[in-house]
């Protein structure tokens, strides 16, 4: 998808793929990655995902990066925050106390423009990307991160034929495939996710498999 795709989706408040309630993957699962407080969290693609306030009561910095001004002023204002903004070369900075959110177009940016980072949150950034856009948005978090970063990442798995994306089928072949040469992956669990999705039932989708994976960066 094109950028202009999703700025289409936020400025018709067509976004499906928020949620209003922690992920319950990442509470479960999170805490074993043992990172110290103070450390840096990356969340790609993020949105005005609620998730980044809890990385924040876990005591870390959290850095996410969004495509849509819209997501990123919504985030802030449904929470009851004033940010600082500065503009940068090719991004504007959001920040408030422990989250920062970089407004541009994530392909774009550099390691020196997110600092240093101790970790990768992924819930809903792979799974929103094509096939061909998922390869370069693997290439980009090699490029991001440096050795021994370790992450948790949320992927969906169903027939594509069935239903059109975003977001995407990503089975774990491909997804060993894309991270296979840069990174450690241990597929953590997966479960049965049709019942708690009634979209995709109704959108013709007989099977829908959500997967959990810790990755390290080598």
């Amino acid at each position: 998808m094109d950028p202009d795709f999703w700025h289409a989706r936020w400025e018709a408040n067509q976004i499906g793929f928020h949620r209003d309630e922690i992920n319950v993957y990442l509470e479960r699962y999170w805490p074993a990655l043992g990172l110290d407080p103070g450390s840096r969290v990356l969340a790609p693609l993020c949105g005005k995902s609620l998730d980044l306030l809890w990385l924040r009561e876990q005591g870390h910095m959290v850095t996410g990066i969004e495509l849509s001004r819209i997501a990123v002023q919504a985030f802030f204002e449904e929470n009851g925050v004033i940010p600082t903004v500065q503009e940068q070369r090719h991004f504007t900075r959001w920040s408030c106390e422990g989250i920062e959110l970089l407004c541009g177009d994530f392909f774009n940016f550099k390691a020196a423009d997110l600092g240093e980072v101790d970790a990768l949150y992924d819930r809903a950034a792979l799974i929103a990307l094509t096939n061909v856009q998922r390869q370069h948005y693997a290439q980009q978090l090699a490029h991001l991160l440096k050795p021994a970063t370790p992450g948790l990442l949320v992927t969906l798995d169903y027939d594509q034929s069935e239903m059109e994306g975003p977001p995407f089928a990503v089975p774990e072949d491909e997804v060993q495939r894309l991270y296979g040469a840069d990174f450690h992956i241990q597929h953590l669990t997966w479960l049965d996710a049709l019942a708690a999705n009634p979209k995709f039932r109704d959108k013709g989708v007989h099977s829908l498999t959500e997967h959990v994976y810790r990755l390290e960066r080598q």
